[in-house]
């Protein structure tokens, strides 16, 4: 396929998504609203592959569920194909199964947990803990804890009851469309107890949480994996300078 430059950039960026289909509709939204743009053509080139019928990823994490792995790798095929040049995955826990993929693609992934890693790290004042809402399967395969570790940044996760009253009906009621109090408060309560543990600073862990979890609620900063996302990947195709707010 022949590349023509836009806005400066070559880049044509893959969306692997459906997982889930709200989550990845807003993931695009952010992209086109940090883009510097006046115009249509100023935006990047972007392809979407949105499927939906990708296997619970904590379920296979955590109950010998379906591996999510032969859908992702069909999905970055097909974005592949599409002439994608990088790609981005707006679904935090299936950056489990990356190892699986990463080196079959053949094209750039870019890493999520990475990019709110290297964000946390830059902020000021500086974040010494960082409390973690997130899926069970995100918490208990340690995906951020992991990469916050190397920064020097410890991770306050919710104890069993609150992530499994508390967190995961919000996810999956986010997931069922349901918005408001019902999913706010719960949320909102399950980051006020990290915030006590002594997080300074609150990962939306799963890119449905920014779907119901209001910022203003919280007297710490709420990152939002798939905002940040959006910058790295706009850094990456050379649209946005990368800036950590």
């Amino acid at each position: 396929m022949e590349r023509i430059t836009v806005n400066g950039s070559s880049e044509i960026i893959g969306i692997l998504g459906g997982m889930g289909p709200a989550a990845t509709a807003d993931f695009y939204a952010k992209l086109v609203s940090l883009t510097p743009a006046s115009t249509d053509q100023e935006h990047p080139r972007t392809v979407i592959w949105s499927d939906p019928t990708v296997p619970d990823r904590t379920a296979a994490l955590l109950q010998r569920g379906p591996d999510p792995t032969p859908w992702l790798l069909r999905g970055s095929e097909i974005l592949h194909a599409a002439g994608a040049t990088l790609i981005a995955i707006p679904c935090n826990t299936a950056h489990a199964f990356l190892p699986g993929i990463s080196e079959q693609v053949g094209l750039p992934i870019v890493h999520m947990i990475d990019a709110v890693t290297q964000h946390l790290a830059a902020m000021q004042p500086p974040v010494r803990v960082a409390g973690l809402l997130a899926t069970t399967g995100t918490t208990r395969a340690g995906l951020y804890q992991e990469w916050l570790e190397r920064a020097g940044i410890s991770a306050a996760v919710p104890d069993e009851t609150s992530q499994e009253t508390e967190v995961m009906p919000a996810i999956r009621a986010l997931k069922a469309g349901v918005r408001g109090a019902a999913v706010a408060q719960p949320l909102a309560r399950a980051a006020g107890r990290l915030i006590r543990q002594g997080a300074q600073a609150v990962i939306a862990g799963c890119t449905e949480i920014p779907l119901g979890l209001d910022p203003e609620c919280l007297p710490v900063p709420v990152v939002d994996p798939a905002l940040v996302l959006a910058r790295a990947v706009l850094a990456r195709a050379r649209t946005v300078p990368w800036e950590a707010e």
